[in-house]
């Protein structure tokens, strides 16, 4: 009998669970996620799963982590400062695939260097230049990119640059051609971009969880679940974090499929921050062929096709004020519920809600407060501006309304969260099950307080914009379930190939599906629902989804450990690695196989296409083995092209992927 544990590090929740044999579960637990030192939260969860299950450290075999954290830095655009180098393009080029939001004002440098696509040089490559050019970023800058046109046909360029960076810098370096096999450089670009921005976050989150693992007396090797669903070595995903994007959803997917045995499904997962949408068909997720999509940015990795969407427990309520009838939005942005951040600061939380409250006033930073964290120890990495709010602000919660002088400290603030320097506190849906009485993990008077507050923002017509804390708590918990019915029937007319017909307003403006929703049947009738069942999943599932089931005319399955199916997902996974590559035919006669190791020049077809399946069949095994594979299968897949010319069949390209895969080696004693 194999002991396993499961661990979730979430934006607001860390779960933990023991299983036996990836069979049966034995005992699961949660604790607060603690940004600002993962281990504690991570510590919290394992030592109370433990404590439940009587189980002890030394007798777990395997440990495996899950977490949404890479996704909610992309949707919150969270992640530390890099810089690319772009080997081969034109500043024309960059701007597909949304390079310039990717880089968010850093630092870019284009030089001369890259291939063409058979993989001969276009033109040698400027290494002077970017030597000189990282010289110049200084040591803001906390890792880098590097893609060069056609490096899938040839790396060689991005090699040198990347070695002659390390050199100079010591700096982690993200080349595009390590990424993916395909073409598209500027998607590799962003791909890359994105891995070395969130190198940090996810190297910290590891170290944190292997250190308290180590400190629990838990020796067992660490995996960690990637976009896919697969499994991979604690070490791999740090050298290559973009790969756990999604690694949270497609555990839940995974999870979910364990926990119910459904075949055909709607998976939908609600967070702190994210919901996340995926289609299981016949027991398995679908994986998106156009790579991984999270928020705004479309990447070259390979992952479940999931919808994430910024709305969760904790997502930040708005109001919106144009025309005379004010309405609510929530998300996409995380906050602190109010009902949290009173239970760490209460005496500033409660008094300046209170005072709020009697003033019958509520302007734009009404209900809102400004947390610090620990992370803003060091000055040292700020500049005056941030200094100085920092400094304003100190240890404590500070109300926001009155703390900014100017809409320069507004910017410099909003620039400390995105950093994760400080923290946002406001009303969320959270907040409002705890008015409601759906919810009392936290302070439910603070909640009340922030509700009442809230009420009193003025709409267009001059009017209130609620009569009271109860009708608007019920108003923000009906927006959820709406916002969450709109995601869902998304997800489902993009499944049935209406994605071109739609866009993210498309349900709120569609008049037949909103009377459809209504069930309308007078003159005429019309229904709308969902035909495969929604399977909820997350912490707060069992509060908001049986209403969105209603309305939209689908079994909604809530299954047992429904709250942390993600850390089941996290031990069920198998362990899999695909490694693809390409031949091409530059001239008649001549078979390219390109490779890691660049170009292979052949003169048979069969040769070249053999050379390339043992190859990729070795670097498969060899990756899968170095994570921790037993049994390895290996599943061969060739698409070969030809073009018929003058009745002749003529080689064109073929492109060759090998996957490794097998369920990952536990520890005996």
């Amino acid at each position: 009998m194999a002991i396993l544990l499961g661990v979730d590090t979430g934006g607001t929740y860390t779960d933990a669970v023991l299983m036996e044999d990836d069979k049966n579960i034995i005992a699961s637990s949660k604790a607060l996620t603690t940004k600002y030192d993962l281990s504690i939260g991570i510590g919290e969860a394992v030592q109370a799963v433990l404590t439940k299950s009587t189980k002890k450290p030394s007798e777990i075999a395997m440990a495996s982590l899950s977490t949404t954290l890479a996704t909610n830095a992309l949707v919150e655009g969270q992640g530390e400062k890099v810089g690319l180098v772009a080997i081969g393009f034109s500043n024309q080029d960059l701007q597909r695939h949304g390079l310039a939001k990717a880089m968010k004002g850093d630092p870019i440098i284009i030089v001369d260097g890259g291939h063409t696509h058979s993989g001969e040089e276009k033109s040698s490559l400027d290494l002077s230049k970017i030597g000189d050019s990282i010289d110049g970023w200084g040591d803001e800058v906390t890792a880098f990119a590097v893609v060069s046109s056609f490096a899938t046909r040839n790396p060689a360029h991005e090699i040198l640059a990347r070695d002659l960076i390390r050199e100079k810098t010591g700096k982690p370096v993200t080349c595009s051609s390590d990424l993916s096999a395909k073409l598209n450089g500027p998607k590799r670009a962003v791909t890359s971009v994105l891995n070395a921005r969130l190198i940090g976050l996810i190297d910290r989150l590891i170290d944190a969880c292997k250190s308290k693992l180590k400190a629990l007396g838990v020796s067992a090797p660490l995996m960690v679940v990637r976009g896919d669903g697969a499994l991979i070595s604690a070490e791999m995903a740090q050298e290559k974090p973009i790969e756990t994007i999604l690694s949270g959803p497609a555990a839940s997917i995974v999870g979910a499929q364990w926990l119910t045995n459904e075949v055909d499904a709607v998976v939908s997962d609600i967070g702190g921050t994210t919901t996340d949408i995926a289609i299981l068909r016949k027991g398995h997720p679908k994986i998106d062929p156009m790579g991984a999509k999270v928020g705004e940015f479309r990447t070259m990795v390979e992952a479940v096709a999931m919808h994430t969407t910024g709305l969760g427990g904790d997502s930040e309520v708005h109001m919106q004020s144009e025309g005379l009838e004010g309405s609510l939005s929530l998300g996409p942005s995380r906050i602190v519920p109010i009902a949290l951040a009173a239970i760490s600061w209460p005496d500033v939380v409660l008094s300046t809600l209170e005072s709020q409250v009697s003033s019958k006033k509520c302007g734009e930073y009404g209900a809102k407060f400004v947390l610090p964290t620990l992370i803003k120890s060091k000055f040292n990495k700020f500049n005056d501006r941030e200094i100085i709010l920092l400094k304003k602000i100190g240890t404590e919660a500070k109300p926001l309304d009155g703390l900014l002088s100017n809409r320069l400290e507004l910017a410099t603030l909003d620039r400390l969260v995105s950093r994760g320097v400080l923290l946002m506190s406001g009303i969320t849906p959270t907040d409002a099950s705890h008015v409601l009485g759906i919810s009392n993990r936290w302070n439910t008077e603070a909640s009340r307080l922030a509700l009442k507050v809230f009420s009193n923002r003025r709409k267009g017509s001059g009017d209130v914009l609620s009569e009271g804390a109860d009708l608007l708590a019920q108003s923000i918990i009906d927006q959820l379930t709406k916002q969450t019915g709109d995601a869902l029937i998304n997800v489902a007319l993009i499944e049935d190939g209406y994605e071109n017909n739609i866009d993210n307003t498309s349900i709120e403006d569609s008049w037949l599906i909103n009377k459809g929703l209504q069930h309308h049947n007078n003159t005429f009738f019309i229904n709308f629902g969902l035909r495969l069942p929604v399977i909820g999943l997350g912490a707060s599932a069992k509060i908001y989804y049986p209403k969105v089931g209603e309305l939209l005319s689908t079994q909604m399955i809530i299954p047992k450990h429904y709250s942390v199916a993600n850390a089941i997902g996290a031990v069920a996974g198998r362990i899999s690695f695909t490694c693809v590559g390409t031949v091409t035919s530059p001239s008649t006669g001549c078979f390219r196989l390109h490779g890691k190791d660049g170009p292979k020049d052949f003169s048979s077809e069969r040769q070249a296409l053999k050379v390339l399946t043992d190859d990729l069949s070795s670097l498969a095994s060899k990756k899968a083995r170095s994570s921790g594979a037993d049994e390895i299968d290996l599943q061969v897949s060739r698409d070969i092209r030809y073009s018929n010319i003058e009745n002749q069949r003529i080689f064109m390209e073929a492109e060759i992927a090998v996957t490794a895969s097998g369920r990952p080696r536990i520890t005996t004693r």
